[in-house]
């Protein structure tokens, strides 16, 4: 097992870890069947060091799965079923006839004017890092096309995580925070 590597220090940082991956709200989870969710108003982008866009946290603080979170899981091999599984996002996904219309309300709400084909709905904690798939904290609008730089983050972010070198909690926070600054941020 690749966690028994790690052995009382993914047990410590697991313990530490719980209280601080806290602060992100958790969401419902996956829906059976999912609905459009209301979206939140008056929301202004931010802009981060390095020019890149940032959703405003009052808006789209993160959300979590709570089928995917530390506190919940009997073992850590347990993210082996879930966002270590290939294909498990696509299990979870939202329908594109409910988020292309969430889409459309939460451009409104960031006052987004563009074409909305240069933009992607994305969720700030990804699915592979155990994201909501459809609570309104945890998605935005964000502009420019996919893949883009956030993409690869999060595949790096998650590609950590599943080898068991940086904590679920870490990532999720340090995600949520700023994308642009997150590996940096759990390194």
């Amino acid at each position: 097992m690749r966690w028994a590597a790690l052995g009382i220090g993914v047990a410590a940082t697991f313990f530490l870890g719980v209280g601080q991956a806290m602060a992100l709200p958790y969401g419902p989870g996956p829906q059976s069947p999912y609905r459009v969710e209301p979206q939140p108003s008056n929301c202004q982008y931010r802009t981060a060091a390095n020019g890149e866009t940032l959703p405003d946290p009052a808006c789209t603080p993160g959300a979590l799965n709570p089928r995917v979170t530390l506190d919940t899981l009997d073992t850590l091999d347990t993210l082996d079923t879930t966002i270590c599984k290939s294909g498990y996002t696509k299990s979870i996904r939202p329908p594109v006839r409910i988020t292309d219309a969430e889409k459309r309300a939460n451009a409104k709400s960031y006052g987004y004017t563009g074409s909305l084909s240069d933009t992607e709905y994305d969720h700030l904690v990804p699915l592979e890092l155990g994201g909501d798939p459809n609570d309104p904290r945890n998605l935005w609008v964000e502009s420019g096309h996919s893949p883009n730089p956030k993409d690869s983050v999060e595949n790096k972010l998650h590609e950590m995580v599943c080898a068991g070198t940086v904590a679920l909690d870490k990532a999720q926070e340090a995600i949520a925070a700023d994308w642009t600054t997150a590996l940096d941020a759990v390194r």
